[in-house]
């Protein structure tokens, strides 16, 4: 907004606007009457020392533009900022104008130019309000918000309108009884004389300090295309800027110049190029193209212009081409499960990469099996579904590889057979008198338990046992639990020489979703000798 351009004499001005806008309400003593018309008498003092700041700046356009040459575009800037004067001036003058109709119709003044009826409103409503909104401030109110509009064009800015209703005024705005009146009506209507003049003072005031701004923004253009190099700063541009330890740093210092007058246009790859204080900014994600050389390199070339206007009116435009080079990001599988994986089962995966550090945020799709994300970046889970499994690897969009899995079928577990709590491994069997008890345990294959303890859950799920001697059965048979049990029934007929038949009837596997499965064991009969 143009206000945040204002001078300290300008903001004391508009406290004073606000505070005559407060006072328009109030029933006022003769007290402050006087005060209206001193605060009238400093607005006007104020307004006629913006005038002759606003003429300066007009002579110093014009004292520029000449000694440029009278250039057509400068001369240009220079018969807009006349136009400015000009408009401003009629603005300023009609308000005078309405200024002297409200002193004549209150009366006019004494001999020596005072106010003869300070206290008047009727006059002051007849002729800004009208009696049926025909009154001079309807008219005023079209003026100068079109003269704030024709400013803000030429400055390239937005200023507030300067004749607004109650609705959109500040102080009104927030008064249910004000907001709801019209410009004439809050300023003019139940006001006496002098505080209509002081809002009429106001209002040239305002008139200046746009013309002020409009003419600050007008003289800024004039040479605005000569070349002139004021921005002088250091620059060091570098091979690279990781140096590994043992090897040169390369690089160039110098002086880069530029300049505050003019605004050159940028262009890279046919698009436009972003501006920051006369610099283009340059920022996109590097795409490697599949088209990497045995180092992992590929070649790139950025082609860009940048255009500006020289002094002779005419465009110039400066080619510009940089080599560059994008290389192939590489990334790391972390897993304990692989190879290969198993199917069917739970395989971790831990995908990383150094080189692209807090920009790796990978995607990871999987041909041939599931793929679980586990909500880290780069840690997913795996479980193959077919013979062989291809996970594919991007980053932000971009494909970086592809990997071969190759998948295994669950390894069968081993059985083990406790008696008496003992491994059952001696060839000459076990001694009758420990023969009270047996187990009968699935044992997950170690490489497997490794690779995915979540699904190398085994139990025996029954038992089948009798006792044999020679080739009669004595005793049985008996069916045990799972994982087996107590053989006191038994124990009382074995005798040295007999054996004990036992037949797992079946095997069972949970995996880490906890979904239970038979393992094919096929006939599993073990005989165990009593001595």
């Amino acid at each position: 907004m143009a206000g945040a351009k204002e001078t300290p004499r300008q903001k004391m001005i508009g406290m004073m606007y606000l505070v005559l806008t407060a006072l328009l309400a109030l029933q006022v003593t003769s007290a402050i009457l006087e005060k209206f018309v001193l605060l009238n008498n400093s607005l006007e003092q104020s307004t006629g020392s913006t005038n002759r700041v606003n003429q300066e700046t007009l002579d110093k356009i014009r004292s520029q533009v000449s000694k440029t040459g009278n250039r057509p575009a400068d001369a240009a800037v220079l018969q807009q900022a006349d136009q400015v004067r000009k408009m401003s001036s009629d603005m300023v003058a009609e308000l005078d104008r309405l200024k002297t109709q409200i002193v004549e119709a209150s009366g006019g003044t004494d001999e020596q130019g005072n106010i003869k009826n300070l206290s008047e409103e009727e006059k002051v409503a007849q002729v800004m309000v009208g009696n049926n909104r025909n009154g001079e401030a309807y008219k005023l109110q079209t003026t100068l918000n079109t003269f704030v509009n024709n400013l803000s064009k030429l400055a390239n800015a937005k200023f507030a309108p300067m004749a607004v209703d109650g609705k959109d005024d500040p102080i009104a705005a927030r008064s249910p009884e004000q907001r709801t009146k019209d410009f004439a009506t809050l300023n003019f209507a139940q006001t006496p004389v002098p505080a209509a003049l002081a809002v009429l003072s106001q209002k040239q005031a305002d008139v200046r300090r746009i013309e002020g701004e409009t003419l600050d923004a007008l003289a800024a253009r004039v040479g605005a295309q000569d070349v002139k190099f004021d921005k002088i700063m250091a620059m060091l541009s570098m091979e690279s800027k990781v140096v590994v330890a043992g090897t040169k740093f390369k690089g160039e210092m110098f002086l880069a110049a530029s300049s505050s007058g003019i605004q050159p246009r940028m262009s890279l790859s046919g698009g436009p190029v972003r501006m920051d204080n006369g610099r283009g900014i340059i920022e996109f994600t590097a795409q490697g193209g599949g088209s990497y050389d045995k180092n992992g390199l590929a070649r790139r070339v950025l082609s860009g212009s940048i255009s500006y206007n020289a002094p002779d009116g005419t465009v110039k435009t400066v080619p510009m081409q940089a080599e560059y080079f994008v290389a192939k990001p590489t990334y790391n599988i972390e897993t304990g499960t692989l190879p290969p994986m198993y199917l069917g089962c739970e395989n971790k995966l831990s995908i990383q990469s150094p080189q692209l550090g807090a920009l790796w945020n990978p995607s990871i799709t999987g041909a041939g099996a599931q793929v679980i994300q586990s909500g880290e970046r780069g840690k997913v889970t795996v479980v193959p579904n077919s013979a062989s499994v291809r996970l594919t690897i991007s980053n932000q969009g971009s494909v970086l590889g592809s990997e071969d899995f190759r998948v295994q079928r669950v390894p069968r577990p081993t059985i083990e057979y406790l008696v008496g709590g003992r491994p059952a491994t001696d060839p000459r069997g076990v001694p009758v008198g420990s023969a009270r008890s047996l187990q009968v345990r699935a044992v997950a294959d170690p490489s497997f338990l490794a690779a995915a303890p979540n699904d190398a859950n085994f139990r025996v799920t029954g038992i089948t046992v009798n006792l044999a001697r020679g080739t009669r059965r004595i005793f049985g048979p008996v069916a045990l639990g799972p994982g087996g049990g107590s053989l006191g029934a038994m124990a009382a007929e074995m005798e040295p020489g007999d054996r004990i038949s036992i037949q797992v009837e079946g095997v069972q596997r949970r995996n880490f979703r906890g979904d239970i499965s038979e393992v094919p064991m096929g006939n599993l009969i073990q005989n165990i000798a009593l001595y």
